[in-house]
């Protein structure tokens, strides 16, 4: 693990930005940032706000260290005394001013024109706004009623913005929000996805797909084409979970299949586990295999197991047909050559090459005739448009390796621009959700379906799922794992999903965890990691069975129970356990010798102080009261090797202090060991994957191993996978490390839950 940066210097950042008026969050995940905390340094400086300012103002200057264009620099003094003077006072003025800065560089600054871009003088009342909002939402009231509650409001706060530039976007937000999005009816609320359409209506234009000649595409299936589909669908809904065989999967893929799977039990239809498998060289059967095995575990089933590799002989001649069509190509430049053509919006030399040479060439390609990297398939897309995914896409390439799946019959290999969109309508696909960073490949999906004339699917993007202290890019992910940063794919500290089942949580609860924030197009919010963790405890409260474990023993002798014996007691395995349900108790003896944790005893009392003291009272819990009656220490006079006591028998002594315990279960006769391992956020700043030095935040404290603890006997017979909560100290879980000699638990939460108190 990295070593840590000079804590001093980071404290003495963390107060500076504190006194700026930063919150502690944004504050200490800038301190993590060295670039960022640099910048934002020299802008306080120079603004000269070293003493505080107000959080208007300290917002302000934030957005100027981290926006401000280099270009301009010289003009930066100039620009924060106008923040510091409440002359540029909002975003929209910032923003304003950035973009005038931006573009006269180091051109003289004429202060009157600066003035007048950004806005300075100008007043927007909150009744302004108000009436702005009123204004707008009146304006587009039908929409909004048709919509309901999936009303864009981004779109309507645009409109304000256009009337009321200078205007407070924080008060418009908070204005337009309730008028456009109205409560949601209880159906609504309890059904996600009553905003998918149903297949029948898929029909009508949902997309347009503008092209450089002003022409117009307008997506959506002639009457005959739906009529076929809806006759082989039989008009169910049928969707797809498409993961690439190339990773395991995170809690992203579980939002993913929530989406899929669960519209289309909504609907009573069916969802494929459709593995895409156009690129050989990065998949492989353990992820094929691991694949298909969490998706049972996570509680789907699918409706068919699908491989795109299934279509390869359709796919060819497809592209064969597409060729002919006139609207593909073989492609002789390299892969930088095709880059630079298409960031200089050039035609390659061989778009125009005729039908006849590409359709023999690309037979040839086929053949495995043409040496690798000497050609590939392109579609004959839009070289001008403004969407950078209609430059000519790559359709094929050549690759001499034999695939997972099909062996070794192709040396052409579908991309997935190519391949997903054509397999969605082979397999007659009615809903095809993916994530938000997909929306602007939607254009190039149209495209090709309408070019081959064949079925369209309906097509929808949503947020992609980001949690904090993590990341969950497959590249950064299997970087963790392979420069041995963790313990292999399913350590307990990655958010993928064998990492979280090896950690101890339920797919229940990662679904309800999923299911709570909503499939919306609300992009870039990182969710916390303790919004999960509020859903594991909710769900292990109910089902995980109590338990006693000691993590760090301090032995205790009771000096008035008789060496030989032992005093059995019930100890509730449930919260409300009734005395006439046997099952819902577990027994434990009492001994003469028991355990307690260190951290429960102190040389010395107070009053805020529950745990055990000299010549102090404590109830071990489910027995008796006990007295500590003398303290043994090592020669050093410091180390605290043994406690003696006495027991209340008739338990009259009232003690406040309860404590979690362990007896030896026979004279002479140690108690269970365990390994406890205590995991924490294996990264210390919120968002890690924005850091340019992301594995330099990786926490030194995030696993925690404990190899002698000791826990009560009923333990000895637990299995891998089994949940308990340990009482005091969290919720735990059976590790696939144990042994017939030696179980290994780990924490799963703690028992402490900040979500539910104000969490986000």
């Amino acid at each position: 693990m990295p070593a840590k940066d000079d804590g001093s210097d980071k404290e003495k950042c963390l107060d500076l930005f504190l006194k700026i008026g930063l919150d502690e969050r944004t504050a200490r995940n800038t301190v993590a940032n060295n670039k960022v905390t640099a910048n934002l340094t020299s802008v306080i400086n120079e603004a000269g706000v070293t003493d505080g300012c107000s959080r208007t103002v300290g917002n302000l200057i934030y957005t100027v260290a981290t926006k401000y264009p280099a270009n301009a620099l010289p003009y930066r003094p100039t620009l924060l005394q106008y923040i510091v003077s409440s002359k540029v006072k909002t975003t929209a003025q910032l923003d304003a001013a950035l973009s005038f800065l931006a573009t006269t560089g180091l051109e003289n600054l004429d202060l009157n024109k600066f003035e007048e871009a950004c806005g300075v003088g100008v007043e927007v009342s909150t009744e302004d706004i108000k009436q702005a909002v009123n204004e707008v939402v009146e304006e587009n009231k039908a929409t909004i009623l048709e919509l309901r509650y999936r009303t864009n409001v981004g779109e309507l706060l645009g409109h304000v913005r256009k009337r009321l530039p200078w205007g407070d976007a924080k008060v418009a937000k908070d204005k337009a929000a309730p008028v456009a999005t109205p409560e949601k009816s209880p159906e609504e609320d309890l059904n996600p996805f009553l905003i998918f359409p149903n297949p029948e209506e898929n029909f009508k234009v949902h997309t347009e797909v503008p092209f450089s000649d002003g022409s117009i595409l307008r997506c959506c299936n002639t009457r005959a084409l739906l009529d076929k589909h809806l006759k082989a669908t039989g008009g169910k809904v049928l969707t797809r979970f498409p993961p690439e065989p190339n990773g395991y999967l995170h809690i992203g893929h579980a939002k993913a299949m929530f989406i899929d799977f669960g519209l289309a039990k909504d609907r009573d239809g069916g969802c494929y586990l459709r593995y895409d498998d156009t690129n050989p060289e990065a998949e492989k059967r353990e992820y094929i295999d691991h694949i298909e095995e969490i998706v049972q575990w996570m509680g789907w089933k699918p409706l068919k197991i699908t491989y795109t590799s299934d279509y390869f002989q359709e796919l060819y001649e497809l592209a064969v047909e597409l060729i002919k069509r006139g609207h593909a190509y073989v492609d002789h430049q390299t892969p930088d050559e095709i880059k630079e053509y298409r960031e200089k919006k050039l035609n390659s030399p061989w778009r125009d090459r005729p039908i006849s040479e590409s359709l023999k060439l690309f037979e040839e390609m086929k053949n495995g005739h043409v040496e690798e990297g000497k050609a590939t398939l392109r579609m004959k897309q839009d070289m001008q448009s403004d969407n950078y995914n209609m430059y000519d896409l790559i359709a094929y390439r050549i690759k001499f390796t034999p695939h997972p799946h099909a062996g070794d019959k192709w040396c052409i290999y579908p991309s997935y621009d190519y391949a997903h969109c054509i397999v969605d309508s082979l397999e007659n696909i009615t809903h095809s959700l993916c994530t938000l960073e997909f929306e602007t490949r939607r254009a190039s999906y149209y495209w090709l379906l309408h070019a081959l004339g064949i079925y369209q699917p309906y097509v929808w993007e949503y947020s992609r799922l980001n949690v904090s202290n993590t990341v969950m890019s497959k590249r950064k992910l299997n970087r963790l794992v392979t420069e041995k940063w963790v313990d292999g794919w399913d350590d307990p500290r990655l958010m993928t999903l064998a990492g979280l089942r090896r950690r101890g949580m339920t797919p229940t609860s990662i679904n309800a965890f999923v299911r709570g924030i909503g499939i919306t197009r609300s992009d870039g919010t990182l969710i916390s990691v303790e919004r999960l963790e509020y859903h594991v405890r909710e769900e292990l409260n109910r089902t995980a069975p109590r338990t006693m474990v000691v993590l760090h023993p301090l032995k205790v002798v009771i000096t008035n129970l008789e060496a030989n014996s032992a005093i059995e007691v019930d100890a509730k395995k449930w919260p409300d356990a009734q005395a006439d349900d046997a099952s819902a108790f577990y027994k434990i003896p009492f001994s003469n010798v028991v355990y307690i944790e260190r951290s429960d005893f102190r040389m010395q009392d107070s009053k805020d102080y529950y745990g055990l003291a000299p010549g102090k009272s404590v109830i071990l819990r489910y027995a008796f009261p006990i007295k500590c009656t003398e303290v043994i220490l090592a020669d050093d006079n410091e180390i605290i090797l043994e406690i003696r006591a006495e027991y209340d028998s008739s338990k009259k002594t009232k003690p406040k202090g309860v404590l979690h315990w362990v007896a030896q279960p026979s004279p002479g006769v140690d108690p269970l060991k365990v390994e406890v391992r205590l995991f924490e956020r294996l990264f210390l700043s919120e968002n890690p994957a924005e850091l340019d030095n992301w594995l330099g935040d990786l926490s030194p404290n995030s696993k925690l191993i404990i190899p002698n603890a000791c826990g009560v006997s009923s333990l000895q017979n637990a299995k891998v996978g089994d949940n308990f909560q340990f009482e005091r100290l969290g919720y735990f879980v059976v590790d696939r490390d144990s042994t017939p000699e030696k179980l290994v638990f780990n924490r799963t939460v703690t028992l402490k839950d900040s979500y539910s108190k104000g969490g986000k």
